[in-house]
């Protein structure tokens, strides 16, 4: 059989990173998509593409691939090198029933039993391809875990071989402890397959949302919490709010702004039952904006008796 060159089909080089790849695939899946090229032989040019992106836009395929080196060119008999189908094995475990419409040299590849050829009027059928949409989760989500209906426009490959966006109403599980930037897969939600293909998947990338008192880094939550001169430099007792609820919390005596109460495991909780983050509040000196007649006489008192003078650093 002849070898093909995947990375020439797609007009890529070797070292194109993902992003790439999936551009020049879609530039040229426009192009020669048989229901809309005029292109005498668009087919078969785009079951080359859907083949060559199968396996480069895959880390695991493209790695398989590139492991055959530069020897071989395109056009030239190709014949793996020993031991390749235990390693190219792995990926089929057989001939997959989904493979219609590729040729051998692909399945040679990737598959440890016998070719079928396409070349014999099989339908072509291919998986759709699969999306990625980003999502803001609220941090009472992400502490708590939940189950929402979210409305959201993903990217769909239409029949005429064009990108457009589609509306979909989705019910995502939230686990809790979900970290930001980690991906939530909903099967069969992405681009539609071809030739009765099963659709690819949809990848929901998380992003925390804005808190009105919160602030996550990592694990772990940040708040400002206000407190009047007279508790900074006596001391006190007060109420923190968290995720889980109130807490009351101990205010050190001579405390100054900025300073940082930790309270150990009230962050955001690890995924997969590992160490909690932890909740800082950040102490913010509050002077009052209106004080009564008897409230003024007062500090005027103290700013006679007081020997604190803050700027003598």
């Amino acid at each position: 059989m002849e070898y093909k060159d995947y990375y020439q089909i797609l007009g890529v080089a070797r070292d194109a990173d993902a992003d790439a790849i999936k551009s020049a695939y879609r530039k040229m899946a426009r192009k020669y998509h048989p229901d809309v090229s005029k292109e005498a032989n668009a087919e078969d040019r785009f079951k080359d593409l859907q083949e060559a992106y199968e396996v480069l836009k895959d880390p695991e395929k493209r790695r398989a691939y590139d492991q055959l080196g530069s020897n071989w060119q395109a056009g030239q008999d190709f014949r793996p090198p020993p031991g390749w189908e235990h390693f190219a094995g792995g990926f089929g475990g057989g001939a997959n029933p989904n493979m219609g419409g590729f040729s051998d040299f692909f399945e040679e590849l990737f598959t440890q039993q016998g070719r079928r050829s396409s070349r014999g009027g099989a339908p072509f059928r291919m998986r759709g391809e699969d999306s990625e949409a980003e999502i803001q989760i609220p941090l009472e989500d992400v502490f708590h875990g939940a189950k929402r209906e979210i409305s959201l426009e993903v990217p769909v490959l239409g029949p005429d071989g064009r990108m457009h966006r589609e509306r979909r109403q989705l019910s995502v599980k939230i686990p809790a402890g979900i970290a930001e930037g980690q991906r939530l897969r909903i099967a069969g939600q992405g681009q539609s397959g071809q030739g009765g293909g099963p659709n690819g998947d949809l990848y929901l990338r998380v992003r925390y949302a804005a808190h009105p008192q919160f602030r996550a880094e990592g694990k772990d939550l940040y708040l400002d919490l206000p407190i009047s001169p007279w508790e900074a430099v006596l001391g006190a007792s007060v109420s923190v709010p968290t995720l889980d609820g109130q807490l009351r919390v101990k205010v050190p005596a001579s405390s100054s702004s900025g300073q940082k109460l930790r309270l150990g495991g009230k962050g955001l909780p690890e995924s997969k039952g590992g160490k909690a983050g932890d909740l800082y509040a950040v102490l913010q000196i509050v002077v009052p904006k209106e004080v009564s007649a008897a409230e003024k006489e007062l500090w005027e008192k103290l700013a006679t008796e007081s020997r604190f003078q803050p700027r003598n650093d």
